[in-house]
This record gives structure tokens, sequence and C-alpha cells, in this order.
């Protein structure tokens, strides 16, 4: 990230300064090793997700027809009736926060955040990835009744929905799939996939399982991608925390510290 007015809003900070080069040069060769190796593994990851990602959209596409999309408009407008019944004066704000991720020790979903600021969860069934239609439609109507709401994106796709939470309401709706179950009794669950076109889900069953399960098994080579990548980096810190002046950080590190609180 390059500063936009270097001195006089921002300033460059050099921890290089705060190495022991000459100690450094003693580990050269582990360093480079173990350089080139963790880089290598997220290379790896990146296209193991990339691929899985680009199934899971071809999956998505394959069932979302119009069709689909007026009966995905019809049960956002009939939740909004029943839920967003009394209007703010001014629109409400969104922000975005993942609740999911795929990290060096597999997929994780923070649910206990939903838990901790809605009461309510509706549940979406959506095991192909078609709920982001109705959540960008209930994020909209949330907003224009005067409610702040928390936009969570999917972490393989970021451009849309996963997940949707109004904590003034103590409201969320929650996207779900068989290998990612919401752990409790919702307040209400929608079969999101039951409103595709059936004939079409019956006739691309197959196709639709065999994309899910190679997806599922790219991100699985993803996570042992990125676990080797976390391995590695730990490595890289063993060899270079014996020849870093710590102190010298922290020094650096409050007088930052002084010079914001000078500001405040």
């Amino acid at each position: 990230m390059e500063p936009r007015y270097p001195g006089l809003v921002e300033s460059y900070v050099n921890l290089g300064a705060c190495y022991d080069r000459d100690g450094l040069l003693t580990v050269k060769d582990e360093l480079k090793g173990c350089m080139k190796g963790y880089k290598g593994c997220y290379q790896r990851a990146y296209r193991c997700l990339t691929a899985a990602a680009q199934l899971a959209e071809d999956n998505r596409s394959l069932l979302l027809t119009q069709s689909l999309e007026d009966k995905l408009a019809r049960r956002a407008k009939g939740i909004l009736s029943r839920e967003m019944r009394e209007e703010g004066d001014q629109a409400g704000r969104s922000v975005q926060r993942f609740l999911s991720g795929i990290t060096w020790k597999g997929p994780l979903w923070n649910f206990d955040t939903v838990e901790l600021l809605c009461e309510r969860v509706y549940e979406l069934s959506d095991p192909w990835g078609l709920a982001h239609g109705i959540l960008v439609q209930l994020a909209a109507g949330a907003m224009a009744s005067g409610r702040d709401v928390i936009v969570c994106p999917s972490p393989l796709c970021p451009d849309r929905m996963e997940h949707l939470l109004i904590p003034a309401l103590s409201l969320a709706f929650v996207t779900t799939t068989p290998a990612n179950p919401w752990p409790h009794k919702p307040y209400r669950r929608i079969r999101i996939d039951g409103m595709a076109d059936p004939e079409l889900t019956r006739r691309n069953r197959a196709r639709l399982r065999f994309a899910r399960r190679v997806a599922a098994a790219l991100t699985e080579e993803a996570v042992d991608a990125l676990a080797q990548a976390k391995g590695m980096h730990d490595e890289l810190e063993q060899l270079y925390n014996p020849h870093v002046d710590f102190p010298r950080v922290y020094a650096v590190a409050d007088g930052l510290i002084c010079h914001l609180e000078e500001r405040l």
C-alpha cells in the first residue's frame, strides 16, 4: 500500500533496520528454501480454490433461471412485508464482514457471531449457491427501512452474498449446505434448492453432484497446501526470530503510538 501524501499524512515505517543482517547470512540457504516453498504452496492453494469457485459458479448458472429469480423475489417481498413493518427516517448502511473462510485448519464458519447478534435465524438451505438474489433484496429492503445490515460475502466468490445479519431486528439469514448445517433449530427454514426447476434439477443431478464432489476435493487440496505453507512460515519465524532486535521493534511501535495519541 503506497501512501497518498508521504510525510504529510502517512509515513514509511522501516522495520528492516531491526534485523541482524550478519546473523541472517548464517541461515541464508534455509531462508531461501522456506521462502520459495511456502509461496509455491500458496499459489497451489489459490489455483485449487479458483477452480472450486468456478465449479460452484457453473452449478449456480445451470439452475438459476428467470422463473427461480421471480420466486426468490416474491419470497423476499413476503419476508420484508412481515419483518420490516416499521420504517426509519434515514436509509440504513451496510458493512461487509466474512463469517466463513478457508483456512489451513479447514473451512471455518463463525456461526457463534450470528448467535451473539441475532436471536432469530432464517436458515436458507442452499447446496447450489442460489441464495444471493434473495439476500440482496432482503438487504436492500432492510436498508430502505432504516436498518443497518452486515453483508457476509462468500469466501470463494466474494461478489456473492452468503449471509445477512440485521442486528437491529435481531434477525439473520444464513445459507447452509449439507457440509455446513446450521447447528440449532432455526426460526424458519427455506429450501432454496426446492425452488429451482425440478425437471432441470433432475436432469442435471449427476452433473451437479459430480461438480460438488470435485469442488470439495479441490478445497481439501487447497487446505492441505495452506497447512504446508503454515508449516513453512513457522520455520521462517524460527529462523528469523533469533536475528530480530525486538526491543527496537517495540520502541518503534511505542513511538508511533505516542505520535498518534498526540494527534487525537
